[in-house]
């Protein structure tokens, strides 16, 4: 186990280009896979199968890798190795997963949206002719109390004074009465029913885009074919003193749409950032809802929200609730992202709360990117229109 493997067989081109890149950087640190295990307290045998292509490493793998080549060299990364290398991974995440499971995500989602608009419906339609029938009933009893009022008008004003003096016209108020309280009843129902029916059309028509932005992702990106090589790391530089992912390096990034990730764990948020890097954004990542909240008083202007739902302190529902009650940030769309499955119950709540959409952990990367992708083209599209 002291030495490398070689690349595994049938690997895939993103799978061959990523591991050539890591062993790459590894031997640059001149050591033992055993002992390299042994300090990171991983098991060799799997950490040898991150370097031969035959299993895809977590992203902190990989920043280990260039923490520890820094350390060893005592130099810095340069942020074009380190996005080199994002690349390379993300294409090899993109070829671990196919584009097809993510379009059978979608479809459920979009059946089950189907299923909810269409229970609105009916349930709208009961609701409608269940208040068409006590209207008229209540427009029947005003008919019959005017005209016994309009009978003894003349000795009798007030239809308390009519109730007293007339058991019969007393029950007919009750009856009225009831049947108006009803009314205001079978009202706020059929409203319900009825944004209910309007929130399930929406999301109706959000995953048939999503769905379309799955089928144009579904073009082979190219590999890059140069590897990072010794240029690549350099002497301690002020400005970039740690080898972290850190944002792009774009001189556009303020044009381009923002997109905040919240998640308490570094992992998920690498593996994330991992994903949409190819896509033209600007991505805020942050791992509490407190530190959402500040981003968001920051930045005014942000596309879309992936919000986990699972975190301390201030979990997604509260963190969402405290984002709905802002004006200037009630209309961001809300992303949950769940590790609690699809549930009705779960879902329903996350709506409730505000989120749009949801998507579950372990997160289809090709879902993913279909969401954010249409989230921002709606973002962009708005800003468009004004």
């Amino acid at each position: 186990m002291g030495e490398l493997r070689p690349l595994g067989e049938d690997l895939t081109d993103t799978s061959r280009a990523l591991a050539q890149a890591l062993r790459d950087l590894f031997e640059g640190m001149e050591l033992s896979v055993r002992r390299y295990a042994a300090r990171r307290r991983r098991d060799p045998g799997t950490f040898s199968r991150y370097l031969n292509g035959t299993r895809l490493p977590p992203w902190q793998v990989i920043m280990d890798l260039f923490a520890d080549l820094a350390e060893h060299r005592g130099t810095a990364v340069t942020a074009e190795a380190i996005e080199f290398v994002r690349g390379l991974y993300g294409s090899a995440v993109d070829a671990g997963s196919s584009p097809k499971h993510a379009v059978e995500i979608l479809e459920q989602q979009l059946a089950d949206a189907d299923r909810a608009s269409r229970r609105s419906t009916v349930r709208g339609d009961v609701l409608g002719d269940a208040l068409l029938d006590r209207t008229h009933r209540i427009a029947d009893l005003e008919v019959r109390l005017n005209q016994l009022e309009a009978d003894r008008s003349a000795e009798r004003e007030r239809a308390d004074r009519l109730a007293a003096a007339h058991p019969d016209v007393s029950d007919l108020l009750e009856e009225r009465n009831a049947l108006a309280a009803e009314v205001a009843r079978l009202g706020k129902e059929l409203r319900e029913a009825r944004e209910q029916r309007a929130a399930a059309e929406a999301r109706c028509d959000l995953l048939e885009r999503q769905l379309e932005a799955v089928e144009q992702q579904h073009v082979a990106a190219p590999v890059p074919t140069a590897l990072p090589t010794a240029a690549h790391v350099r002497g301690p530089d002020a400005n970039n003193p740690n080898p972290g992912p850190g944002p792009r390096s774009r001189s556009d990034s303020r044009s381009m749409p923002k997109v905040l990730i919240v998640d308490d764990q570094a992992d998920n948020l690498l593996a994330m950032r991992a994903v949409l890097e190819t896509l033209d954004q600007d991505l805020v990542t942050v791992s509490s809802g407190r530190a959402a909240l500040k981003a968001l008083l920051d930045h005014d202007d942000f596309a879309v929200i992936i919000m986990d739902v699972q975190m301390p302190e201030m979990d997604g529902y509260e963190t969402c609730a405290h984002i709905k009650r802002r004006p200037r940030t009630r209309d961001v769309p809300i992303i949950f992202l769940t590790a609690m499955g699809v549930d009705p119950e779960h879902t329903a709540r996350g709506y409730a709360a505000g989120a749009v959409d949801y998507i579950s952990k372990p997160f289809d990367p090709w879902a993913l990117r279909a969401k954010v992708a249409v989230f921002t083209s709606i973002y962009l599209e708005r800003h468009a229109s004004r």
